[in-house]
């Protein structure tokens, strides 16, 4: 009943007894400091309670009318509020329990409701019966309190090493107690409790219940009177009793009697040593100083009265009920006086002690050692106490030692007996010696103490040769031994001179006892050696003394002579036992003895046995073969077998055992056909042993074949007379043993779970050796007498097959299991219990065994040739059981759990068997049928399995230091079984529901698992489940300072309940219902967290392991309450984690001195004593990033390289998936290569070499460690990197301060820098650092970058720092330029890059993927430094040139200044590394690589990197690789494209090209490596891919990741159009070589760009294409460039190359018809825009690219015109004279699709004065769109949630709802900065330029036509006309021949159309187009410094409109 404490105020009769028991075991036995004072305290509370031992609360007439009214008023309950109202019920149960104990009614109501509370520990049990247990466990518990202060005490026998003040408070507080009467109390106790009466009464009232719940009360009973009894004793061995309370004692013992087995119970058993205890005078002979202090304590001798009193009491003739225990009395009195007679001053005492030698008579009359031995000695409680095992040998060592008369009297007196019986004079015979002898030798027989108290009998007559047997006064020869041993060995010695045959059995007996222990062996086995050598002087004959080995062996060879010449031929044997003349009984005894004694000697003594074997004459094992072929006694043949068994035990002998064995044929395994028939042990068991009903000589014969099978195994047994190998002995064991063993006959009941486990051993040993090999599943044949036949398989095998198939044996195994489940349930003792268990544990183990090895065995039967059928035994266990019907024997086998606290080893059987079978899914599903079938069953294994995980070891009080081996074995059985059905949960719970896991922990089965509500055991009828057991064991400790218990004492299972907790939480379907339950009920992350870290350095790998699944679950945590919402748990957790402040009330950061001190951790003494280190870094620094590594193998013999080789085939990967080498098959390979040496040089060296293995496997066993424990380590950085993940990502931003946030990543980015940066730094553990610094980096970066945003935008007034230059916002930064940047300083920032580019610097060649993570940090960390995004508000600035060149940097220029210098401070070797890998490795490390040379690059202003990376040829290398991407990238066109990998490192290169080319000396390092050439020579960009919209709808999903195959191409091409136009916009000084270049690479992807031209399709792509080329072809094909060309350009080409330009211009000029901006193009957007998701912003770019398309062509035609016409006479007219566009465009057309002016032919003005009109128009929509978002970025936080919604979703497209408010107005104010400045651009770059050049345009050509133009209807002659167009043809022919057809064009100009233009322009540009035109110029000039031209041209056309032409 380990209940646990929760409900201490309940039943006064149980809570506080069972804390009292609690904190008594934490005082003495767990031995914790802070007990002692809680023990204190409680002791003087309850003080009472031990006063009044036992005593109940009386009956009282309120109490019953209080309760019995209590259905309707209530009644208070103590310890709870207010009244409560009980059932009629528990009333009613109440009185019953009332009368029952005699106790009052409150009381009996509090135990009632405390049953009801604890009832789910009990299931099956009513609130009633546990009640009943609760008060017999409340009792237990104040009797074993009592018992544990009494041993505490100081005293004269014990010291529990307690700390002096706890010591002496016990001893005060004992002391009181025993004022107050202890021993009457005590005494009374044990006489009235009886388990009887007891029961009777509580059957009368039908309290009690089912077996269990019946041996439940009577243990606690027993247990109550035992703790009593034991007090006393406890108390009289530290402190004897006085005089009175001893007479108590006496009188008590008086009345005693033994049990039906003649034995005295433990009660009176402990009372009778607390008596001899008090007359313990042994110290007498110890030093004296000690010595007069136990006499002054010595009520003996310091009481008046005392010897006088208890003399004459003992004196006293009366017999007592058991005239032995007198004896025994009297006998430690005589001995107590002949103690005291030895002290100095005692002649007072002399009439008394005179009297010792009659007291002593007397107890000897009264047959003192024959009670010692069979009421004392046998009691099977005897031998559990140590003390009682010395008192007794001190009792007999003093009778030996002090009373040396009386000895030799005993021997006189026994001489004489011999000699009248030997005359056959009938005389009653006193039997004392004999009795003496038996009394030692069943004294030392057993020794589970180690104790060795018999070494004192025996004297070392030569000192040992070995140092090992150094025995407690042995081995120094010149030391004397003390005289007490000399006496003793005396006795022992000088009994065989002589000795009387009716001694003789007995003698041996006492030799047989006095040999145990492998020094007593030694020392006997000499004295039988000396005694048979024939120099020592004895009278009776050459034969030496008949206790000799001569004379043994001598004997059984003449016994052996005589039978032999016995056996009757084989023919005349019709039945076996003939009357034999042989052996007497007597003989028979003496042998059987003898051979006990030989058995005892050989089996401790190994020099024993081999001397014995290899003795010349003696031949024992020949002789006792011999023997056994002979007819004498089963029993005899018995006592021979088990000798043999003690012989074989040596490996030597065992081995040639068999031979002689197989030789002799004591099992017949050859059938000899002349032999009518069979001999041997197996007849002996059908014929004679069966008729008995006897089977002693079975059961040796197992027994001698189980040793055997240990030692050393036969392969080729029997070779040569039949089929070599094992088999008929297994047959033997199995058929005729166990197939046989139930239905035999026995007349003791017991042997027959004797026989079976003895034969079960055999099994198991042979299964458990066995490995299956390959060979065994081939047939080998061997050659017997001239024919081939088929050797025996190896038993194991057979048994495997045995136990694989439906085999009789499997059925009995399994009914065996089923029987022994039964007979446990009865709770009864019966007889064989022990056998019954050991045999069930055989089975289990056979199973377990079967289990393991099936899947080799099976896989190597699958792959041999052998004709067998075996099925797994899991499915065979899923098999019918005959007797019940039903699949039930995994349900069998599970019931053994439940027994787990009485038979520890069965449940861990069971629990690995399930464990094995569990890992099957489908068996899973059955097994929840089977286990859930029953309702009983299903209670009854459901509180198995909790029964097993809750038995708490350390709640027993086990001292392990001090308990005996067996204690120890059973705490780590029961310590296993709690790790498998752990294990069991975790596989379990990886199997699909329904699996076992789920009903063992309480999940729902029927409906679906996520529905179940987990609740509290006995809430709502819920039972208690594994879970709950689990949630305790980590609970335990939690109300305490040191945490979870577990942890520390346990921490393997304690890792395993974290990872269960975890696997609940991460499974989909558990995770709701097991998260509610330990938020709700448990508060169970928030209690365990808050002892985090654990640190125990032995149990390293277990600590981390139980951290990381913590922390897991802690994430998991985290994400879930902030998904949500659950604000409040999320932030406790926080708090925990990070906080640096101790914990104390928390403000909400609303400003205040605290929160000061939080960011300032400074100057302050009081401050920095405050601060604590946040606990995620505390964590952190628990994990020891170093490693040791073991030392190298050095080796003498093997070669190192091949054993490195066999540990690596030796690996395998464990539960947990770490990769680790198998150690004991890494043993068995060594060892047998050792065993396959041959030649005399093996032998000698094999110890050498058996040495160097284990040398070996040590280093494997480090290794497997080290690994383990960087797997451990690994874990746990994974997990605590998730954690901090979590905490930065998924936790709302809110909760953590801005402030605090930078100061959290920063300290965590710094440790974890600091940590991995060390050189013991483990390498393995640098990946999940580097993926924890991109995160934190990440994370840093975004939060300086918010904290700049906030200050943005607070205004002026709040805002502490300047960091926006805009003056619109901010006030200008000289007012404060204190503040650095962010709350964490500059230094902070400088430190953290430092360590970064350390730690790069640190992976060396290695770990690129590491490198890639750091490259990720490194840009994140290098953005903080970028200036964000501004707003351009397009106002003129308010400062003149001057002040902004002498205005003090900006912080983000000093940031990136002293990033740049700290980056250039590492040279030439960090650019290397970036270098290298942005050249070659991974895809995503040369992305990043690129990126951050990307970034640097375009920061550094000295150039450092690029000088670099041009001189180290790195650049060259980037530009040449451009040919290698090519052949890539054409594969990716295809419509089923292969990875993009490739795609995306194209354009992280061309952007890094890109970014190179924008500085200008880059451009000319770009030029010379030819990146233009390689340009032009791919092919990729002639692999246009046709666009066909239809086809993308065609698609029935159309793919959400993999872009189009148009896209792709583009995602191609526009890097390359880009890179070419900045190279032409940076190249000043080469600008005529870079358009060259460019202009060649646009004719050799001719065909591409004039489809681009044609622009078939308006798409935001294609128009971004268009805009990109329109750019470079306006500033690369231009007339001039031709000339320039380092081509040799000879006639024809250069007529072509004019063709291609002339091809561009006509394109481009046709484009403008096109994009003038008229209403079909606007249909063209919109109706593309209905396709696209994303409207508002792919509108924006369309746009955009339109307006930039214009723009490119109006400047196209500018350069034009400039180039080609040096004078206004001679203008090169792109335009006809015709404004008719304009004048048309609002009319309809139906020519939707086509152009509108067909290539061809020259476009008119027209278009120019249009665009000019739609430019105006959308400068000012477009300036009033700009005006509008800038006033609401200034008023963000006004505008309505709708807007803010609305501009969120343009940035995100989903899930806009779950961020929070904050995030909205982040994300909406980057929305509108972007469209601020999308406007800006295009009313800057794009529309002020389309205007100016219209104007431009517009002017040139007017001027021309108005002014220069001559008609063709004009007065000139054909001839002026032909001559004027030959002399244009002159100019032109440098600008082009074939440029533009101007003949057809202005073929046609006649005068009409001169006037008709006049006419159109002048109502074209009318006045208002002019104000427009104007306010324009006069906004723009407000914007810009510059001055624009739009004025000048207004005025110049004015003019030529008003002239008129004549």
């Amino acid at each position: 009943t380990s209940a646990p404490l929760s409900y201490n105020a309940t039943a006064s009769l149980w809570g506080p007894y069972k804390d009292i028991w609690h904190k008594v075991g934490n005082a003495l036995w767990r031995r914790q400091p802070e007990a002692v004072h809680l023990l204190d305290k409680i002791l003087k509370k309850h003080k009472p309670d031990f006063i009044s031992l036992f005593k109940n609360p009386p009956k009282n007439v309120q109490q019953h009318e209080k309760v019995q009214k209590a259905s309707t008023e209530g009644v208070a309950i103590q310890g709870q509020q207010g009244t409560r109202l009980l059932p009629e019920q528990l009333i009613k149960e109440a009185f019953i329990l009332s009368d029952l104990f005699d106790i009052g009614e409150l009381a009996a109501v509090e135990l009632l409701l405390a049953g009801e509370h604890q009832q789910p520990h009990f299931p099956g049990l009513t609130r009633g019966l546990v009640a009943v247990l609760l008060y017999w466990d409340g009792k237990r518990c104040i009797a074993n309190s009592l018992k544990a202060l009494i041993q505490s005490r100081r005293g004269k026998t014990w010291t529990l090493e307690l700390s002096p003040e706890l010591a002496s408070m016990t001893t005060r507080f004992t002391d009181e107690l025993m004022e107050q009467g202890l021993t009457y109390k005590v005494l009374t106790l044990v006489s009235q409790i009886d388990v009887n009466n007891e029961f009777e009464k509580l059957q009368r009232e039908r309290g009690l219940g089912s077996e269990k719940h019946r041996k439940e009360v009577s243990d606690l009973i027993k247990e109550c009177r035992q703790s009593l009894a034991e007090s006393l004793f406890a108390w009289a061995c530290q402190s004897p009793l006085g005089k009175e309370d001893t007479l108590l004692l006496i009188g008590h013992l008086e009345r005693v009697t033994v049990e039906a087995n003649g034995s005295l119970d433990a009660v009176n058993l402990a009372l009778l040593m607390a008596l001899l205890y008090c007359f313990d005078t042994s110290f007498i002979e110890q030093s004296t100083e000690e010595r007069d202090d136990m006499i002054h304590q010595l009520p003996l001798l310091t009481e008046k009265q005392y010897i006088a009193t208890i003399h004459s009491r003992l004196q006293d003739s009366q017999l007592w009920k058991l005239p032995g225990l007198q004896a025994t009395v009297r006998l430690a009195w005589a001995l107590a006086l002949r103690g005291i007679s030895q002290l100095p001053d005692v002649t007072a005492l002399a009439e008394f002690t005179e009297a010792d030698e009659a007291m002593a008579e007397l107890a000897i009359a009264d047959n003192v050692f024959l009670f010692l031995t069979e009421s004392v000695v046998v009691s099977e409680y005897f031998y559990q106490e140590e003390f009682y095992i010395r008192r007794v040998h001190n009792l007999i060592t003093d009778f030996l030692a002090l009373m040396p008369m009386k000895v030799k009297q005993l021997r006189n007196r026994a001489d004489e007996d011999a000699r009248m019986t030997h005359m056959s004079m009938p005389i009653s015979l006193r039997r004392d010696l004999e009795h003496l002898m038996l009394l030692i030798g069943e004294l030392y027989k057993k020794n589970p103490f180690h104790l060795d108290l018999a070494l004192e009998y025996w004297c070392a007559t030569e000192p040992l040769q070995t140092p090992t047997i150094m025995g407690s006064y042995l081995g120094v020869a010149h030391q004397r031994p003390p005289q007490r041993q000399v006496v003793l060995s005396k006795f022992v010695r000088q009994m065989d001179d002589l000795l009387p045959q009716t001694i003789y059995v007995p003698y041996l007996k006492m030799l047989q006892g006095l040999a145990n222990g492998p020094q007593c062996a030694h020392y006997c086995f000499s004295l039988l050696k000396v005694n048979g050598s024939s120099h020592v002087e004895n009278i009776q004959g050459a034969g030496g003394s008949p206790v000799s080995w001569e004379h043994f062996f001598h004997s059984l060879m003449l016994y052996h002579e005589h039978l032999r010449k016995d056996l009757p031929s084989a023919d005349s044997v019709q039945y076996r036992h003939l009357p034999s003349r042989g052996i007497t009984q007597k003989e028979q005894d003496g042998l059987i003895a003898f051979l006990q004694l030989t058995s005892t000697i050989i089996t401790w003594s190994e020099n024993a046995r081999l001397a014995l074997c290899e003795h010349p004459q003696w031949t024992p094992v020949v002789v006792i073969l011999g023997l056994l072929q002979c007819s004498i006694p089963p029993v005899l043949k018995a006592e021979l077998l088990k000798t043999l068994a003690a012989f074989g035990k040596s490996p030597e002998i065992a081995a040639s055992l068999w031979q002689s064995l197989e030789y002799t044929q004591i099992l017949q395994t050859v059938r000899i056909p002349s032999q009518r028939q069979a001999i041997g042990i197996e007849v002996e068991l059908n014929e004679i042993e069966s008729r008995c009903e006897e089977y002693p000589l079975t059961r040796a014969f197992c027994q001698l074949i189980s040793t055997l099978v240990e030692s050393s195994f036969p392969s080729n047994l029997g070779a040569g007379l039949r089929p070599p190998g094992f088999d008929p002995y297994l047959q033997f064991l199995r058929d005729s043993v166990f197939l046989r063993f139930r239905t035999r006959a026995y007349r003791r009941a017991a042997e027959k779970w004797e026989v079976a486990e003895v034969v079960l051993e055999v099994f198991y040993k042979l299964l458990r050796d066995y490995e299956p090999q390959l060979e065994d599943f081939v047939d080998q044949f061997v050659e017997l007498q001239g024919e081939e036949i088929i050797a025996y398989k190896p038993p194991g095998f057979s048994l495997m097959y045995h136990l694989l198939n439906e085999s009789p044996m499997l059925e009995l195994a399994l009914s065996l299991l089923e029987e022994g489940v039964k007979q446990l349930d009865t709770y009864a003792p019966f007889p064989g219990k022990k056998h019954l268990e050991k045999a069930v544990q055989h089975c289990l183990a056979l199973l377990n065994l079967t289990l393991q090895k099936e899947n080799l065995f099976m896989d190597l039967l699958r792959e041999s040739q052998l004709a067998l059928i075996v099925s797994p035994l899991e499915q065979l266990l899923q098999g019918i059981n005959p007797r019940t019907k039903k699949a039930d024997n995994v349900v069998n086998i599970a019931r053994y759990l439940y027994h787990g606290n009485t038979n520890p080893e069965l449940a861990f059987e069971s629990a690995k068997i399930l464990c094995c079978i569990s890992c099957n899914s489908n068996i899973q599903i059955k097994l929840v049928g089977d286990f859930t079938h029953d309702q009983s069953i299903s209670q009854k294994l459901m509180a198995g399995f909790v029964e097993c995980l809750d038995c708490e070891d350390a709640e027993e009080f086990v001292r392990l230091e001090e308990g005996s081996e067996l204690e120890k074995k059973l705490v780590a059985i029961r310590y296993e079984t709690r790790i498998h059905i752990l294990n069991l949960l975790i596989t379990s719970l990886e199997c699909n529901p329904p699996n076992l896991a789920l009903y063992l922990l309480g999940f729902e089965l029927k409906k679906p698992v996520s529905t179940t509500n987990l609740q509290d055991p006995g809430v709502l009828g819920c039972p208690r489940t594994c879970l709950h057991a689990i949630l305790n064991i980590l609970e335990k400790g939690t109300e305490g300072r040191t945490g979870p218990v577990a942890v520390r004492e346990s921490p393997q299972l304690a890792e395993l309940c974290y990872q269960v907790i975890h696997q609940l939480c991460a499974c989909s379907d558990t995770s709701g219902p097991t998260m509610r339950y330990l938020r709700t009920s448990q508060d169970f992350l928030f209690s365990q967290l808050q002892y985090l870290p654990f640190s125990k350095k032995e149990y390293e790998i277990s600590m981390l392991n139980q951290m990381s699944w913590l922390m897991k679950t802690a994430s998991i945590e985290l994400r879930v309450t902030s998904l949500n919402r659950q604000r409040s748990h999320t932030q406790r957790l926080l708090h925990l984690l990070l906080d640096d402040m101790p914990v104390k009330p928390y403000s909400d950061g609303e400003g205040g001195m605290e929160d000061e001190n939080r960011s300032v951790s400074g100057f302050l003494y009081f401050d920095t004593a405050t601060k604590v280190r946040r606990k995620i870094l505390n964590i952190l620094d628990s994990i020891d990033f170093s490693q040791e590594i073991p030392e190298p193998l050095q080796l003498d013999f093997f070669d190192r390289t091949q054993i490195e080789q066999v540990i690596a085939n030796c690996e395998h990967k464990n539960l947990r998936g770490q990769t680790v080498c198998n150690v004991k098959l890494l043993h068995r390979v060594l060892v047998a290569e050792v065993n396959a040496l041959q030649g005399m040089a093996a032998i000698g060296q094999r110890p050498l070499l058996m040495e160097e293995i284990s040398t070996v496997l040590q280093y494997v066993v480090g290794r497997n460690k080290l690994l383990q424990c960087l797997h451990a380590k690994r874990h746990a950085l994974e997990s605590w990197r998730q954690l901090v993940e979590i905490i930065l990502t998924a936790c709302p931003q809110d909760l953590i301060q801005a402030e605090d946030r930078q100061l959290i990543i920063r300290d965590i980015l710094q440790d974890v820098h600091d940590k991995i940066l060390d050189d013991e730094a483990a390498q393995e553990l640098m990946p999940v650092v580097a993926g924890a610094v991109f995160t934190l980096t990440a994370h840093l970066s975004q939060a300086v970058l918010t904290e700049q945003k906030q200050t943005s935008v607070l205004g002026p007034a709040d805002t502490h720092y300047a960091f926006m230059l805009d003056s619109s916002f901010t006030s200008p930064p000289e007012e404060n330029p204190l503040v650095g940047f962010a709350s964490i300083g500059d230094s902070s920032l400088y430190i953290i890059l430092k360590k970064l580019l350390d730690f790069i610097l640190k992976t060396g060649g290695g770990f690129q993927r590491v490198r890639t993570h750091l490259y990720g940090s490194l840009l994140y960390y290098l953005q903080i430094a970028q200036r964000p995004d501004e707003p351009d508000t397009l106002e003129a600035a308010k400062k003149t040139m001057w002040e902004r060149l002498t205005a003090p940097e900006d912080v983000f220029s000093k940031l990136q200044r002293e990033n740049i210098a700290i980056i250039e401070s590492y040279g030439a070797a960090l650019m290397e590394v970036v270098c290298r890998d942005a050249c070659d490795g991974h895809e995503i490390g040369r992305m990043l690589a690129l990126a951050l040379l990307d970034r640097i690059v375009s920061v550094d202003k000295q150039q450092q990197w690029l000088l670099y990376l041009s001189n180290s040829g790195y650049l060259k290398v980037l530009v040449d690789s451009l040919v290698e991407d090519d052949r890539t990238l054409q594969s990716l066109l295809s419509p089923q494209p292969p990875l993009l990998k490739a795609l995306y490192t194209y354009e992280s290169k061309m952007a890094f090209l890109t970014r190179v080319a924008k500085i200008q000396q880059g451009a000319l390092e770009l030029l010379r490596s030819g990146v233009i050439v390689r340009l032009a020579q791919c092919q990729v960009y002639d692999m246009r891919p046709e666009t066909d919209p239809q086809s993308m709808f065609g698609m029935r999903d159309p793919p959400v990741f993999i872009p189009t195959p148009v896209d792709r191409y583009r995602q191609i091409l526009l890097p390359a159009l880009q890179l070419c136009q900045v190279i032409l916009t940076s190249s000043m000084a080469q600008h005529l070589q870079a358009a060259g270049q460019v202009l060649q690479f646009l004719i050799s992807h001719s065909d591409t760009i004039q489809a681009i031209l044609r622009c078939q399709d308006v798409s935001a792509g294609s128009l971004q294409e268009l805009a990109l080329l329109t750019g470079i072809i306006s500033k690369a094909a231009l007339p001039g460039i031709l000339s320039e060309l380092d081509v040799d350009v000879n006639e024809g080409s250069l007529m072509e190359l004019q063709g291609h330009i002339g091809r561009f211009q006509r394109q481009c000029l046709g484009l403008l018809s096109r994009f003038g901006g008229s209403d079909r193009l606007r249909q063209f957007k919109f109706q593309d825009d209905n396709v696209e998701g994303d409207k508002v912003s792919k509108k924006d770019e369309i746009e955009l690219a339109m307006q930039q398309i214009c723009a490119n062509v109006m400047e196209y035609c500018q350069s034009l015109m400039l180039q080609s016409s040096p004078t206004f006479q001679h203008a090169v007219c792109l335009f006809t004279p015709s404004l008719s566009e304009t004048v048309n465009r609002d009319g309809p057309r139906q020519d939707t699709q086509a152009p509108v002016v067909p290539y061809w032919r020259l476009p008119g003005l027209g278009i120019i004065v249009y665009l000019l009109k739609q430019s105006a128009n959308d400068f000012f929509s477009y300036y009033d769109s700009h005006r509008q978002s800038v006033s609401k970025l200034q008023n963000v936080d006004q505008l309505p949630p709708d807007e803010i919604k609305e501009l969120c979703q343009s940035v995100m497209a989903a899930g806009v709802d779950k961020i929070s408010t904050a995030q909205k107005y982040v994300l909406a104010r980057r929305r509108l900065v972007k469209v601020i400045n999308n406007r800006a651009k295009l009313l800057c770059s794009f529309n002020l330029i389309i205007i100016e050049t219209c104007l431009f345009i517009l002017w040139r050509h007017l001027e021309y036509y108005l002014l220069h133009c001559m008609p063709m209807d004009s007065q000139d002659s054909l001839f002026a006309s032909r001559t004027l167009f030959k002399s244009r043809r002159l100019q032109d022919s440098f600008a082009s021949e074939t440029n533009l057809d101007f003949r057809s064009g202005l073929a046609i100009v006649s005068q009409h159309d001169l006037d008709q233009l006049q006419a159109d322009a002048i109502n074209a540009f009318g006045e208002s187009l002019q104000k427009k035109l104007l306010d324009i110029e006069g906004l723009y000039s407000k914007v810009r410094s510059r001055y624009s031209f739009i004025q000048a041209l207004v005025r110049r056309i004015r003019g030529l409109l008003r002239i008129s032409r004549n």
